[in-house]
């Protein structure tokens, strides 16, 4: 049998030490020391280069993802996979499809911002401007028109949308990778007349639904 030299006792101890850290590093970047997932998994691997065993950094990853991981335990169920959270509630109908609608937004991907997620688009702030678009007619991302078809006038919402109402296997502008989760916080701030429909318009909508 081999003889445990005191090193490999140290480093031993050292590697559960670490994965303790990993599993509640979520905790930790959440009150500022840490900022990111990656960043954490950069700290990780340092700290664990000295012991060089790819097992104890596969416990090390394993430990980041759940760390990283969101609490949607307080979400609703949308169609399709889409999951939200009403943060304020709204007045007045919903719209209709092809009615614009203004919104606010804030996109990150890997997480909401305090989850560590990074921060991809967003209107949100003193200078931005409302985004407006017509609601269920293919204009933004599935998740998006499933959204907005069920919001009304000063609601608030947090959405997950999949990666198959979003950007899907292609992602987007090289900012969001093929496959991608997107977290939005998004508030719909106006809403315009409804549109008056053409014969040949109600005709696309039959055909393509949301």
């Amino acid at each position: 049998m081999k003889n445990t030299n005191a090193f490999e006792i140290v480093s031993i101890i050292t590697v559960l030490f670490l994965s303790s850290v990993a599993c509640l590093s979520r905790n930790i970047h959440k009150k500022g020391f840490v900022s990111t997932a990656g960043n954490r998994r950069e700290v990780l691997k340092k700290g664990l280069g000295f012991v060089g065993s790819s097992a104890a950094l596969s416990l090390m990853e394993g430990c980041i993802e759940n760390a990283n991981a969101v609490d949607l335990s307080s979400f609703q169920d949308g169609p399709r996979g889409l999951k939200f959270l009403v943060t304020k509630e709204g007045s007045g109908p919903t719209p209709i499809r092809a009615q614009k609608v203004s919104a606010i937004y804030t996109l990150t991907i890997n997480g909401f911002p305090e989850d560590g997620g990074k921060k991809i688009d967003s209107n949100a702030g003193f200078l931005g401007q409302p985004f407006k678009v017509p609601v269920g007619v293919g204009m933004v991302v599935k998740g998006w028109d499933l959204t907005l078809i069920d919001m009304k006038v000063g609601e608030a919402r947090r959405l997950v949308i999949p990666p198959d109402l979003g950007y899907g296997e292609r992602g987007a502008g090289g900012r969001i990778p093929p496959n991608t989760t997107l977290y939005f916080d998004i508030e719909m701030v106006g809403m315009e007349d409804k549109p008056n429909y053409k014969p040949e318009q109600l005709e696309w909508l039959e055909k393509n639904p949301i």
